[in-house]
């Protein structure tokens, strides 16, 4: 099945984020490692969210409550607001349960080491 990637590229999730959530190559910069975080909630991808959080700051989050948090959300659409080299802006919209659609918006800060990129930390703006 050729689905959209739920990051709103409107590439297929095989030729999108897919390949960086599996492994096969890399984020090429922050925005790219962003969207697909966004796309490993939308489909419970718990061990990439936590390979692609800093290993300064992965101490700060619990893999068990990053399951639970992507698990409980249906996961609607993902808005960029801002994109620079290192700080990506963006909206991630979310349904819980019954409940009307939420918004996760958040100013998050990555850092490339090694080669890599990571998602070091954020600021939630409400």
């Amino acid at each position: 099945m050729n689905t959209t990637c739920p990051c709103g590229s409107e590439l297929s999730h095989a030729e999108c984020c897919e390949p960086l959530i599996l492994n096969e190559r890399n984020a090429v910069t922050a925005e790219q490692l962003m969207r697909s975080r966004y796309s490993a909630y939308a489909t419970c991808k718990v061990d990439y969210l936590v390979a692609t959080t800093h290993p300064s700051t992965r101490h700060r989050f619990s893999k068990k409550e990053i399951e639970a948090w992507a698990k409980s959300n249906r996961w609607l659409k993902l808005e960029i607001i801002e994109s620079l080299p290192t700080i990506v802006e963006f909206k991630a919209h979310y349904m819980q349960g019954i409940d009307p659609p939420k918004i996760h918006h958040e100013r998050s800060t990555f850092i490339q080491d090694e080669g890599k990129w990571y998602y070091v930390d954020g600021i939630f703006k409400g």
